[in-house]
């Protein structure tokens, strides 16, 4: 049988998440013919919203549990200017009343970010933090591996600097359950250069970690995947699912991906919207420069298991609660209220991450169930562990993924491959939130990386794309 003909187009797109979509439409809104085609069956990359079926849900209300990314927050312009340009809203993550601390066996409430289990601890671990603080603020977002202590700071690992910089044991462990709710990663996976690079690019540590105010205040009415639906309805041309790329060839000035099938997509220029250790995976002729084929090997994924349980209503905000628990035994080490904006049923969410993800990941899905909810029986007691429904969702067991919630490095990472993280490669360029400069690991990174793409790719083809072919067709929900 004749292969099919090539599909030939101005650019082509691979990977139909946040930063790849909001490519494909700036790119449409030049002028330039587009393809976006997608390993997965579906639109939406680590966003990934899935619709609630219980009793409770209100009558017309559109009620999701996000599985993937699902959180907002000030400062993220980019991404919350596109969710009004696609008519979305947002609603806010409830935070009224108490959070609750778990601290030798007990529980402690309390409220702000941290909670106040004696004053030594509060005062080593508020000393930390304003230090990061200060060292993040002398890194250069768009080359961290030239601050002035970079090559020091990249060869340690967080573990290693909180080791000689917190004093007490407490303040050591509130500060690794920080990273790892942020990092999904255990502080000896990370290089310290990368997480001061981090707390730069999302505005400071308290930012990072706090609800009102923080990275955590507003979620998706919907789903953060309605915003990857949204972008994918209104193109021109559909995405091309369940089509992973094999082999990118680049050839007499064009750019060629081979599908399964034997189909292929033929381009001027290419926006390569994956994550690094994604790109390990395809083949490229000729091959990348080498210190970029190795940038691929050297930057994991973080780990974690989203974990969703659903009850007849949120019954701790009854006890003044606001659903948030930190524990440093976990293993679900932090916990939110992930109620529907119409106030049931009743959602807990609950994380299992870094060396606690890694382990309850690979076991049987009854007992990671088991292991979760009899966490949230230690902390809400008896009517915690009896939900109406459970799930969760391991990121590092999708393929097309390989982990969450975004990239990282590890010691030496910056200063031996940073400068080849973001430069395109001839026609080939580079998205995804791991290239952001703003935003880094965040929505707001990917698309303001698919922003930055799309701009390098029309300024290469001279303002000049072929003309689309016709309007956009009306958006389909």
């Amino acid at each position: 049988m004749a292969a099919a003909a090539p599909l030939d187009t101005d650019v082509a797109v691979v990977g139909a998440g946040l930063a790849g979509l909001t490519a494909a439409r700036r790119l449409e809104q030049a002028g330039a013919d587009t393809v976006v085609v997608e390993a997965r069956p579906r639109v939406g990359g680590r966003t990934l919203s899935h619709p609630l079926d219980h009793p409770a849900v209100r009558d017309g209300e559109s009620a999701v549990l996000d599985l993937g990314a699902g959180w907002l927050g000030p400062g993220q312009d980019r991404v919350l200017s596109l969710v009004g340009e696609l008519g979305l809203s947002t609603h806010p993550t409830y935070d009224e009343g108490d959070n609750l601390s778990e601290h030798r066996g007990r529980m402690h409430r309390y409220r702000g970010v941290f909670p106040r289990l004696g004053p030594l601890m509060l005062a080593d671990l508020t000393q930390a933090q304003l230090r990061l603080d200060r060292m993040a603020r002398t890194v250069p977002l768009d080359m961290p591996w030239t601050a002035r202590r970079a090559a020091s700071w990249d060869r340690q690992t967080v573990a290693a600097w909180a080791a000689r910089n917190l004093r007490t044991r407490g303040g050591r462990a509130l500060l690794q359950l920080a990273v790892e709710a942020v990092w999904a990663a255990h502080p000896a996976d990370l290089s310290l250069l990368h997480v001061l690079f981090y707390i730069r690019s999302n505005g400071g540590f308290d930012a990072l970690t706090s609800v009102r105010g923080g990275a955590q205040q507003e979620r998706v009415v919907g789903g953060t995947q309605a915003l990857a639906l949204t972008l994918a309805a209104a193109l021109r041309r559909p995405p091309l699912l369940d089509a992973p790329v094999h082999r990118v060839t680049v050839r007499d000035g064009r750019v060629e991906l081979a599908l399964p099938g034997g189909r292929t997509v033929r381009s001027r220029r290419a926006v390569l919207a994956l994550a690094p250790n994604l790109l390990a995976r395809i083949g490229f002729a000729p091959e990348l420069p080498a210190l970029r084929h190795q940038l691929h090997q050297r930057m994991p994924q973080g780990t974690v298991v989203k974990c969703h349980a659903v009850y007849p209503a949120p019954f701790w905000r009854d006890r003044g609660l606001t659903g948030q628990v930190t524990s440093p035994a976990g293993p679900v080490k932090v916990t939110f209220d992930a109620t529907p904006p119409g106030g049931s049923p009743g959602v807990l969410l609950g994380f299992l991450e870094g060396r606690q993800a890694r382990s309850l990941g690979a076991r049987p899905p009854a007992e990671r169930r088991r292991a979760v909810l009899a966490c949230l029986r230690r902390y809400f007691g008896e009517a915690a562990a009896r939900p109406d429904q459970y799930l969760d969702h391991s990121w590092a067991a999708e393929p097309y993924s390989g982990g969450c919630y975004a990239g990282y490095f590890p010691p030496n990472g910056w200063t031996d491959f940073g400068r080849v993280l973001r430069p395109a490669v001839g026609p080939l360029h580079f998205a995804g939130t791991e290239t952001a400069t703003t935003g880094y690991g965040y929505l707001d990174g990917a698309v303001r990386s698919g922003e930055t793409a799309a701009a390098a790719v029309l300024a290469a083809l001279g303002g000049d794309p072929a003309p689309a072919a016709g309007p956009p067709p009306a958006a389909r929900r």
